[in-house]
């Protein structure tokens, strides 16, 4: 007898940072193209991220995707024109929550309400970093609380990477029926509310589209990536991943540094 072969994929859904861009925040020719590929073989593409929608749309106008995206890593699906299809925002309770706990230990924390970048102090740990990653500017206040209606995304970020882990295992049972947190990158723990997942979204995605699950793939490489990958019927980790990410993938790729989506669509996504 022989074996099972996978279904044909229709629908690919792939992360941004640390997976589609290269680590100085570049999209190289080489997943362009493969990007393209899929599209001349019937394949739909969209891309799911941990970013708020109006820091994708560089990457959108680039690819020409003309599906909905999926931002704060589900907590918003955007039509193509940019109005918002779906939203899931934090309950004030789980918000207030997970801001009380980032604020007993050395995380900065930012908070992302009325599509704004949120933060009380400018010198914080990666301030810069997500300026340059976002393109766009923070907005200072001096307190949260007005926001806490309307939250989309909650993040702390530390150069203490142990720190964030185990904030993330603390914070879960607190906010866990309402809320969910897990690192999109390692320097990142994210907090949205719990049906605000690359999980749910790849399903309604894929509802949308007349896709079965078992056609779709989702490449990533973080923990927030992981949510996609239980859901799709093709799962792919980056090269660069977590042992803990690339145990729930069903395959692996290069990094993003060598342009693993490309090599992933060659070898796995399109038909052969």
């Amino acid at each position: 007898m022989s074996a099972p072969t996978q279904p044909l994929i229709q629908f690919m859904l792939s992360d941004i940072d640390g997976t589609l861009l290269r680590p100085d925040h570049s999209l190289s020719e080489a997943n362009i193209e493969a990007i393209g590929r899929l599209r001349e073989a019937g394949i739909r593409f969209s891309v799911a991220s941990s970013r708020p929608p109006k820091a994708m749309r560089q990457q959108i106008e680039a690819l020409g995707i003309d599906l909905p995206t999926v931002a704060f890593n589900g907590a918003n699906i955007i039509n193509p024109d940019g109005s918002l299809l779906r939203a899931h925002r934090i309950y004030p309770r789980a918000a207030r929550t997970t801001l009380e706990l980032f604020a007993q230990h050395p995380v900065a924390a930012w908070v992302f309400a009325d599509d704004q970048w949120l933060l009380l102090d400018p010198a914080g740990d990666y301030v810069a970093h997500e300026r340059d990653t976002l393109g766009y500017d923070f907005v200072q206040v001096e307190s949260f609380e007005p926001y806490l209606d309307r939250v989309d995304k909650i993040v702390a970020a530390s150069k203490d990477f142990a720190l964030l882990r185990t904030l993330e295992a603390q914070l879960n049972p607190l906010i866990g029926d309402t809320a969910h947190a897990a690192r999109s990158q390692l320097y990142y723990l994210d907090v949205t509310a719990m049906d605000a997942n690359k999980g749910t979204a790849l399903i309604a995605l894929a509802e949308a589209l007349g896709v079965p699950l078992a056609q779709t793939a989702a490449i990533g490489d973080a923990g927030n990536d992981v949510a996609m990958f239980l859901k799709a019927g093709m799962s792919i980790a980056m090269g660069q991943a977590e042992a803990d990410v690339k145990q729930h993938a069903t395959h692996l790729t290069d990094s993003n540094e060598e342009d693993g989506v490309a090599t992933a669509i060659e070898r796995y996504v399109l038909p052969r």
